[in-house]
């Protein structure tokens, strides 16, 4: 059996808006933009996933609005407060806590912790040019797909797993990557 994780990064946030807390932060247009063009990418590749985590982080939640028009139906998401810039470990601890009734799951959050999440389960062995991208960069509502092979979600941690896919937003449409200086 295999599990399916895919790793969603929160879209570009917004640095301009006066808020007090960095929880707090919603995403600017450009990274409305690329989270609704990822679930256009998303909905007419048939990626299909039964169950989704995310943090409660404003940031999150717009891309979780902006990809469900982008992909044509919502998943009412499990909010769970440890996403919120959680490591790794962290991050895996609440992946291992998941119903073995869901095969695939949509986890959404924040880095340096997803990227961490794919170098801590895809081999540094040579074999995977997509894990050599993440080490360049992850950006923002970047969607990775991992295949682990596990039975139970329990089991997941070993560097065992393969980086399916990986897809930047500037993949989707040139203008959505990074700004020049």
């Amino acid at each position: 059996m295999t599990k399916t994780l895919f790793l969603l990064r929160h879209a570009k946030s917004g640095w301009d808006d006066p808020v007090a807390r960095d929880f707090d932060r919603p995403l600017n247009k450009k990274g409305e933009k690329a989270a609704h063009i990822m679930g256009e990418w998303m909905a007419s590749n048939g990626i299909t996933f039964e169950h989704v985590i995310a943090s409660p982080a404003v940031r999150v939640i717009d891309t979780l609005d902006s990809l469900w028009a982008g992909y044509g139906r919502k998943i009412e998401p499990t909010w769970e407060r440890r996403i919120y810039l959680a490591s790794s470990a962290t991050l895996l601890d609440v992946v291992r806590e998941c119903s073995d009734d869901h095969d695939s799951l949509l986890m959404v959050g924040h880095n340096p912790g997803m990227e961490d999440v794919v170098f801590d389960l895809v081999p540094d062995d040579g074999s995977s040019p997509l894990r050599e991208e993440v080490e360049i960069k992850f950006p923002t509502a970047t969607l990775a797909q991992i295949e682990i092979p596990v039975d139970h979600w329990a089991d997941v941690g070993k560097p065992v797993a393969h980086l399916k896919r990986l897809v930047r937003p500037r993949d989707l449409d040139p203008t959505l990557g990074p700004d020049e200086e």
